[in-house]
């Protein structure tokens, strides 16, 4: 199979992960703007969602660039990475609902944590695929951000339970420290950015 199968797969499952979110919000009755004010929450947690699922997705993107050929393993992390994603909907709206409570908050830290762990694996996967002179290994270097990430999602975790609000801010801050995209992998091998 081809890099452009496997990405456009994964471009279309995430499309439908984006399309699924801004659904699960509901419309509010009334014309308003205090009609607006209980939905904040879910409003908030779906922006907050929208932007991750971006960065996996720019991030991705610019990952299969330096992916030479697919193999077994490599089909089969990229199921694991996007299995993890497809539960954002369900972790956002929960999340959202009960006004960022201790248990869909930590739940929500649980799929990043697992999503993070999810796009190392196919990241490793690659590496592996294309031998010890692999351009993505030489791309991602020391990879800080790549290990400091689930570390701020384990910390959010665990503070859900002991101060709600820091489970926030490190999730945000967790989101902040991707969004610029990962141009690592673009600068190595001088991709376009097409």
């Amino acid at each position: 199979m081809g890099k452009n199968r496997l990405e456009a797969f994964s471009d279309g499952v995430i499309a439908i992960i984006i399309t699924i979110m801004v659904l699960e919000m509901k419309i509010p009755h009334g014309d308003s703007l205090t009609t607006l004010a209980p939905i904040a929450p879910v409003f908030l947690s779906y922006i907050l969602s929208f932007v991750y699922v971006g960065i996996y997705w720019n991030n991705h993107h610019h990952m299969l660039h330096a992916c030479t050929r697919v193999t077994g393993r490599i089909l089969w992390a990229n199921l694991h990475l996007l299995f993890w994603l497809s539960l954002f909907p369900f972790v956002t709206g929960w999340m959202g609902e009960n006004h960022f409570a201790a248990a869909p908050s930590a739940l929500y830290g649980g799929v990043l944590l697992a999503a993070a762990v999810a796009y190392w694996i196919l990241q490793q996967a690659i590496i592996a695929a294309q031998g010890p002179d692999s351009p993505l290994q030489a791309a991602i270097g020391r990879d800080w951000k790549g290990k400091i990430s689930p570390v701020v999602y384990l910390c959010g975790i665990v503070s859900t339970f002991l101060w709600p609000w820091v489970a926030q801010v490190l999730y945000v801050a967790g989101a902040l420290m991707w969004l610029v995209p990962d141009r690592r992998i673009e600068k190595a091998l001088h991709v376009d950015g097409t």
